[in-house]
């Protein structure tokens, strides 16, 4: 493992080849210390990633499709073909994320990220489906959520209304965390609704949320909206003090400025 730490550090493509072999090399039930056998496999994808050569792809889906892999090696894999960033990649970590009958939700969750990384168009579908489909499911599914709507905000789909209107639904979702999500994409998308959808969140029951909320409308408009919130008896007193705050900010960085 310290070898591999090493090579990860100078990332000599030389080294490729070697750091295949061991991925690929699959220990048995009876192998001795396997977890750590299993740590250094993750360890070689990890390094092969930060190389980003695309003829590691083909090895890197092997074990990415293998089922009876080991969950952390595949999660691995998964993570470095999104990092590698060879579009041969996409259909098949597609395949990973639609699978309802995969084990791991967090490989899912990873493949979903790989697919914000590598940017492709063909992953629009399925990951609007997994919002659009997973909507009342708290829990299990709440961190896959999470990672679609980050790799659907990195796809930067500023006209594609379906996506929009997931991501609205989205800010109705049972986890506060995917309510941000879908806040910070929503503001990324420069959609000209942004600003009327995000706008009820300032009374979202969870007081991050309204935090959330009220950053995006600030970066959407400008400073209105934090004299609204402040003179208004509607919103509560902890975003108030949360508009206060941006604006004490606002007004040293301008006064920096000058």
């Amino acid at each position: 493992s310290e070898l591999i730490r090493f090579e990860d550090r100078f990332r000599d493509k030389s080294s490729l080849p070697v750091l295949v072999d061991l991925l690929l090399l699959q220990q048995g039930e009876d192998t001795p210390d396997r977890d750590e056998y299993t740590n250094v496999r993750v360890m070689c994808a990890k390094a092969i990633a930060n190389l980003k050569d695309t003829s590691a792809v083909n090895s890197l889906l092997y074990c990415l499709n293998n089922k009876n892999e080991n969950y952390k090696v595949r999660f691995a894999c998964a993570d470095a073909l999104g990092k590698i960033g060879d579009k041969y990649a996409v259909a098949p970590l597609i395949d990973v994320v639609k699978d309802e009958n995969e084990r791991s939700v967090y490989l899912r969750e990873s493949a979903a990220s790989a697919l914000g990384m590598l940017g492709d168009l063909r992953a629009i579908d399925p990951l609007v489906s997994i919002l659009e489909t997973k909507q009342g499911i708290l829990d299990k599914f709440t961190f896959l959520k999470e990672r679609v709507i980050e790799a659907l905000s990195k796809l930067r789909l500023n006209d594609n209304q379906r996506v929009f209107n997931a991501l609205k639904q989205s800010l109705m979702d049972e986890s506060p965390q995917v309510r941000i999500n879908a806040i910070e994409a929503i503001m990324e998308s420069e959609n000209p609704d942004s600003y009327e959808v995000i706008k009820p969140c300032l009374k979202d029951e969870n007081s991050e949320v309204q935090k959330n909320a009220l950053i995006a409308l600030y970066n959407i408009s400008d400073r209105d909206i934090l004299d609204e919130v402040i003179n208004s008896p509607e919103y509560s007193d902890h975003l108030k003090m949360e508009a206060v705050t941006i604006i004490e900010e606002y007004e040293t960085e301008a006064g920096k400025n000058e």
